[in-house]
């Protein structure tokens, strides 16, 4: 009996051992490279004469695969557009992060319990790695046991919460934006090098914490180098990898490496454009170097839409951008409104995915898709069955990877900017703000005070009830395939579709989730239009 229970228990070993490998080549690896504050017409394929700088690889993506024209991040900045593409859910459901410090040190947005792309990915048996830019949070050691921020942080010692807790096998990371200290790498929840320095670069002069030999204009080389490895380590692995590329640019400090310093035909910008590019060059090649080219997804995009402040000059100051666009240059393409705001400039982001085999070359999809829908999809193509209460907000676009003019799988979407929300619904655009629904010095015209007082003007007297913020002027309605601009607001005359969007977006906010299924919680009490600055009501 012992010696039949050998041999059963010896063929069931041989057997896996046999289709384990099977199983992965009917997976790809899966490579999502994200850009920051890339803006759609930052991109040749996607801004066509309104883009003035050469970008060869993404555009080579997008020849080569599929390039979605409707792409959306769910924010028009940066943590809450990242935390949806992390865990498919909206950033807004979450309850309030957990404390921290200034910048780089912010605590855990979302708690290491929460689902994940990576803890999906990892379960399905991939090998995951994590390289760039985080801002998702950590939890710093310090040495008086108190908040960590610039003074308290123990720099010798490892990150008691970080990436790895959220499902990666492997991290490389920088904890925030390059113009955000620290300004050191963290590679599997420890610091690589001295942090003894204190460093600031050119944007907005913020001086912190620092690696003695960290320099700005090296980190797309370094996060390069690091995403080249990890293919170069898993290439011959019998389960697949993925890999998520969060690369630091062109985001402020406009750095580019020495090797980019005046490529560009509009300056500085276009040549830290030029270098965000060079970088998906670089890691395609690795791919096709590890003879992974057939068997790879690979996807780029960006985590919304150029902040006007970016430009020419490294010093961060308003509306640059304005200046490059009077010589031909518009990074935001034809839409209107930049990072922070609800216009569609501030959420529409290029996104091209490559997938020899399986998606036709040289194909243009139009269908609306967010960047939470990352989640779902890769569900899809791992062969993961979600549970109810998992990405409760990502619908996978894979049948429109394999088709592009296949039904479209999302018909609504949700993107918020710093001061309001909007909602789509088809062509139809719903924005439950006057203005652009972003404030500040790097707002978007109107900015949210002045057109919140304009609005009370035009109503005639303060409102009372959130009800009488549902109709114009309060909100705006626009009909992208009509007016792509967004110049012109119909919501007067369409009452009966902005009463309609309305219930179904108060749906979709109280039903904790946009999906099919049961109705889940939401982690903090929400409402049609928040936030409404307090000198509207009449209370």
């Amino acid at each position: 009996m012992q010696r039949h229970l050998t041999m059963l228990f010896a063929a069931l070993a041989a057997t896996a051992f046999v289709t384990a490998p099977s199983l992965a080549a009917d997976r790809p690896c899966i490579v999502f490279i994200l850009a920051d504050d890339l803006g759609y017409g930052d991109i040749e394929a996607f801004g066509g004469d309104l883009c003035n700088v050469d970008t060869p690889h993404f555009d080579a993506l997008c020849r080569e695969g599929m390039k979605f024209i409707d792409a959306h991040a769910t924010d028009s900045h940066c943590i809450p557009s990242r935390t949806s593409i992390m865990t498919g859910r909206y950033a807004f459901r979450f309850r309030a992060p957990e404390p921290g410090g200034p910048w780089g040190f912010v605590g855990l947005r979302f708690s290491p319990e929460c689902f994940t792309l990576g803890k999906m990915l990892k379960r399905t048996g991939y090998t995951t790695g994590y390289v760039g830019k985080w801002h998702l949070g950590t939890r710093m050691t310090t040495r008086d046991g108190k908040l960590q921020d610039a003074t308290t942080t123990d720099f010798t010692k490892p990150l008691l919460v970080g990436p790895n807790d959220y499902g990666f096998d492997e991290s490389f990371i920088l904890p925030a934006s390059l113009d955000m200290f620290p300004y050191a790498f963290v590679r599997n929840h420890h610091w690589v090098g001295n942090v003894t320095a204190e460093k600031s670069w050119s944007a907005f002069h913020r001086v912190g914490p620092a690696a003695e030999d960290f320099e700005d204009v090296t980190v797309l080389d370094t996060l390069c180098d690091e995403a080249e490895q990890f293919v170069a380590d898993h290439a011959d692995d019998e389960q697949p990898f993925f890999l998520y590329v969060a690369l630091t640019a062109p985001h402020t400090p406009t750095s580019p490496s020495t090797e980019f310093e005046g490529a560009s035909r509009i300056g500085l910008y276009g040549d830290f454009v030029m270098n965000t590019d060079a970088c998906i060059g670089r890691i395609v090649a690795a791919i096709e170097k590890a003879g992974l080219r057939d068997t790879t997804l690979v996807m780029a995009s960006s985590d919304h839409g150029p902040g006007h402040y970016s430009g020419r000059r490294q010093e961060a100051t308003a509306n640059q951008m304005q200046e490059m666009e009077q010589d031909g240059h518009h990074s935001t393409g034809p839409w209107r409104g930049y990072k922070f705001s609800v216009f569609e400039g501030g959420s529409r982001v290029p996104f091209a995915a490559k997938w020899p085999g399986t998606i036709p070359a040289g194909t243009v999809c139009d269908a609306l898709i967010g960047l939470q829908d990352l989640v779902a999809t890769c569900a899809d193509i791992a062969g993961d069955d979600l549970a109810a209460d998992e990405a409760a907000d990502s619908i996978s676009f894979l049948p429109l990877l394999k088709a592009p003019h296949a039904s479209p799988p999302r018909t609504s979407h949700v993107a918020l900017g710093t001061r309001g929300s909007s909602y789509r619904e088809g062509p139809w655009k719903l924005l439950l703000c006057p203005g652009s629904g972003s404030n500040g010095q790097f707002a978007s015209e109107p900015a949210s005070d002045a057109a919140w007082q304009e609005a009370i003007d035009a109503f005639g007297r303060k409102p009372e009830h959130p009800e009488d913020l549902e109709q114009a002027p309060f909100l705006q309605l626009y009909h992208l395939g009509n007016d792509p601009g967004e110049t012109t607001n119909i919501a007067a005359e369409q009452r009966e579709r902005v009463a309609s969007m309305i219930a179904a977006y108060r749906c979709l906010l109280e039903n904790g989730r946009s999906t099919p299924g049961p109705k889940l919680a939401n982690d903090r009490p929400l409402a049609v239009f928040q936030p409404v600055p307090s000198f509207v009501w009449n209370r």
